[in-house]
């Protein structure tokens, strides 16, 4: 058994429940891209790819997470993926797919590359589904890290094959998202997911500033407090640099110093005495 998940966090959780259940036994690959945001028209072809790549390096410059670029090469995965569905037939993957568009959007990617593997490949879609959290409440998960390790002994139940018709019907929703190259892909319900234009979030961004200089790391707090559908801070910063050009943001910092040196305001109030919060670690 292979299984595949979008995120590392979910890794660490499904690990401590093949723990608890050894019929869970089997490689994890994690796929760590995020394909609900970014460039996806010809997301296949090396040009293409390689264009993606450069989007996320030009977002990274600067961020705690600058090294990371180097070690996502999802084509890679899915390589070595159907390597192992090669070398045995018997072989089977599940597919954990939570309901969040990241999940969601990494699925389609994935999927339309498994077609010869039909009645091999599996899916756990979680939409909308109750499970009971560590207080003993039930609670409804976004993510597949939020579930408690004993809770995958149901979860597992889920398991069932990817049809013939969602093979072709996910391709080709796929395929018309990377053709609408949104970007911005968000989950409307189900596996639907729907295309938006970058400035998305940017509403969001304004409303958790304020008048008075904020660090980066308070605005995210406040951000992801409020926010209905989240999304990578990455992609939040990458943003706030383009409001900031647009002169709906105040910057006090350099970015060449990291984000732990930049502060934020709203525009239009005098801050000559306003000092930022002090310094914290992002």
């Amino acid at each position: 058994m292979i299984h595949i998940v979008f995120q590392q966090a979910d890794i660490d959780t499904l690990q401590k429940a093949i723990e608890l259940d050894k019929l869970l036994q089997g490689q994890i690959f994690n796929i760590k891209d995020d394909f609900a945001v970014g460039p996806v028209k010809g997301i296949y072809e090396t040009e293409s790819y390689q264009s993606r790549r450069d989007w996320w390096k030009e977002l990274l410059q600067h961020s705690p997470y600058i090294d990371q670029l180097d070690v996502v090469d999802d084509k890679l995965t899915a390589h070595q993926l159907k390597e192992s569905l090669d070398a045995d037939f018997s072989e089977q993957v599940w597919i954990w797919v939570a309901p969040n568009q990241h999940d969601v959007c990494g699925y389609y990617w994935l999927i339309s590359q498994l077609k010869e593997y039909e009645g091999r490949v599996y899916i756990l879609s979680l939409n909308n589904l109750p499970f009971i959290n560590e207080k003993g409440n039930i609670f409804y998960p976004v993510d597949l890290h939020e579930i408690p390790a004993k809770e995958f002994i149901k979860a597992k139940k889920l398991a069932r094959p990817v049809t013939l018709s969602e093979f072709e019907l996910d391709g080709d929703e796929w395929k018309k998202l990377c053709t609408e190259n949104g970007i911005v892909r968000i989950l409307e319900g189900g596996k639907k997911i729907t295309s938006k234009d970058a400035s998305y979030y940017d509403n969001d961004i304004l409303k958790a500033v304020s008048q008075e200089l904020q660090k980066l790391q308070k605005i995210f707090s406040t951000l992801f407090g409020k926010m209905k559908l989240h999304t990578g801070d990455v992609f939040l910063v990458w943003r706030m640099r383009e409001l900031i050009s647009e002169g709906k943001l105040e910057m006090q910092g350099d970015w060449n110093n990291g984000w732990k040196d930049v502060s934020l305001k709203l525009p239009g109030v005098a801050a000559i005495d306003n000092k930022p919060e002090s310094d914290i670690t992002v």
